[in-house]
């Protein structure tokens, strides 16, 4: 029941939210980025304009938010001192305040990425690990449960590189997430996947156990410098295998970008032209280079500090057993379910709050 220090408590709550959203320098960015998308040659540059356009978008996007969280704090407030005369306005006031917690929740959220990509686009890749047709089924698995999570959120799906497998399942699945914090949220996922089930492959129905990699990069903004020498990529193109355009299996439109340097292959085959395709790969390819950069700067650092970094791609993050028991259970965060079929069919949200809010907790200890 809603009273004066639940109010009290969301009050403050939304004060601290106008601190570390910096409300102000909010209102100030968006009112530049609206006097620049006024200036007659805004659309020379349709890359920038489109950038400078959804950075609005976001932006005005969470000031209403917040205009709405204060209008909800005045209307809870109003609302339980005339319910001391009637108390049908109890119930307005319950109201207000349920639908307050969940915009405070938000903000709360929000908050724990700070990150320079966080907010922005990320590509997903699921690897099958040992294991064969198991292995290729899992990713496939995976690949579905990622995309029924993207949909609740409604962000946007693009695929990238979604090979079927020979007999079952995905060879590999590569797609791009379009929406807002898409990159910081689903970071929680990157690192290895472990499945324990009767296997739907195995005559005799034995308990196997499965792996898969879950890659997560950001698509990086055409203003971030990356040292990309087209002259290090070989490209290769071939028939592509996938879903894709009208003649994708007719022709080779599916690319292959191969970085000389370093060994990282990248394929792109779900456009709809090889041009396209190409471009992709080397967007893509742009940010596992950069990614590779990352890591070895925070590699050296470490070392500089004599601090050991968590490995946290590679290694095993999420245990999904659906044989003898039913249970998922994130070994980082320790957020566990047994309703195993809601997971596979992207319910995910807790793990991934989960693990978010672990991190921010163990960064404040």
């Amino acid at each position: 029941m809603v009273d004066e220090k639940t109010i009290h408590d969301q009050e403050t709550r939304l004060d601290q939210a106008h601190a570390f959203l910096h409300i102000e320098e909010k209102q100030t960015e968006l009112k530049k980025l609206d006097d620049e998308s006024a200036a007659a040659d805004f659309w020379n540059d349709p890359d920038h304009a489109q950038q400078v356009s959804k950075r609005a978008s976001d932006l005005r996007d969470l000031l209403a938010a917040y205009k709405r969280a204060r209008s909800l704090a005045d209307d809870c407030r109003a609302a339980l001192e005339l319910a001391q005369e009637d108390p049908e306005f109890a119930a307005d006031a319950e109201a207000a305040s349920r639908a307050l917690d969940d915009l405070l929740e938000r903000f709360e959220i929000e908050s724990w990425f700070t990150g320079k990509f966080d907010e922005g686009t990320a590509i997903v890749t699921i690897n099958p690990g040992a294991g064969g047709l198991e292995a290729q089924d899992w990713v496939d698995m995976l690949y579905r449960m990622y995309v029924r999570y993207c949909e609740s959120k409604g962000w946007k799906i693009e695929l990238l590189d979604v090979v079927p497998g020979t007999e079952i399942g995905l060879e590999r699945a590569s797609f791009r997430v379009d929406g807002r914090f898409a990159y910081g949220m689903l970071r929680s996922e990157i690192g290895v996947h472990r499945l324990v089930r009767i296997s739907p492959t195995d005559e005799k129905k034995r308990r196997h156990t499965t792996f898969a990699s879950v890659e997560v990069m950001p698509l990086l903004p055409t203003d971030i410098e990356v040292n990309l020498d087209p002259n290090d990529v070989r490209v290769d193109v071939y028939r592509s295998s996938g879903p894709g355009g009208q003649c994708v299996n007719t022709t080779d439109s599916a690319v292959r970008l191969t970085h000389i340097p370093t060994g990282i292959v990248v394929t792109c085959q779900d456009q709809k032209s090889q041009i396209q395709n190409r471009e992709v790969a080397f967007q893509v390819l742009r940010s596992r280079l950069y990614d590779l950069e990352e890591r070895k700067r925070q590699e050296e650092i470490a070392a500089l500090r004599g601090e050991k970094l968590e490995n946290s791609f590679g290694s095993q993050i999420r245990n999904y057993v659906l044989y003898p028991y039913q249970l998922v259970k994130d070994l980082r965060s320790g957020v566990e379910t047994s309703n195993v079929d809601a997971v596979l069919d992207g319910d995910i949200d807790e793990f991934v709050i989960g693990y978010h809010r672990w991190r921010a907790e163990a960064s404040q200890q």
